[in-house]
């Protein structure tokens, strides 16, 4: 493969990765129960690794039904939850993407999201109203909708929850994925 192309699909992936979290920050910040924010880089991965792995999402979030229509799962994401489109790997406190600094980063430098203050000193993330438009533009589209859809989902169900709070439901519900060396992928 040539540099050329490699950097063009590396820009792809880190676009699709973006445009994700923009559409995770901006439901969970309009969601009651996030005090209008995402609060914290813990909550961020765990919250992401349930948009990743859809048909898990309802093993870890009791207010959500497995069968809501907004999760839109395929036969196939429930017969094999664990392969998708984009794994994480397993992290000392979880599911974790290496990619989320330069996806934030990306996200800021572009005037999309804000940082803010978070609880105990952590980072918070909220969208600006630039942010907002770009979100709402793109969940207007049908390659977008779906996501979006599985986005609010998830804020709602995780309403008043940590990022703390997130992992430790992941760990004690999904133990058997989290059950492996760090640095490895979930599949």
């Amino acid at each position: 493969m040539s540099d050329a192309l490699d950097r063009a699909l590396l820009r792809e992936d880190l676009a699709y990765h973006q445009a994700r979290v923009l559409l995770l920050v901006t439901s969970v910040s309009s969601a009651a129960g996030h005090n209008g924010k995402l609060d914290g880089l813990t909550k961020l991965a765990k919250l992401d690794f349930l948009l990743r792995y859809p048909a898990l999402a309802s093993r870890v979030l009791d207010p959500l039904d497995p069968s809501d229509e907004r999760l839109a799962l395929a036969p196939e994401e429930v017969a094999s939850p664990t392969e998708v489109e984009a794994p994480m790997t397993r992290y000392k406190y979880g599911p974790w993407d290496d990619r989320y600094y330069a996806i934030i980063g990306a996200l800021v430098g572009r005037g999309l999201l804000k940082y803010a203050k978070g609880r105990r000193g952590s980072v918070a993330l909220i969208p600006t109203p630039q942010g907002k438009k770009f979100a709402a533009d793109l969940a207007a589209t049908e390659s977008w909708a779906m996501l979006k859809d599985r986005c609010e989902a998830v804020a709602e169900a995780s309403a008043n929850m940590t990022g703390n709070a997130l992992k430790d439901q992941i760990y004690e519900r999904l133990a058997d994925l989290m059950d492996r060396p760090h640095r490895e992928v979930i599949q």
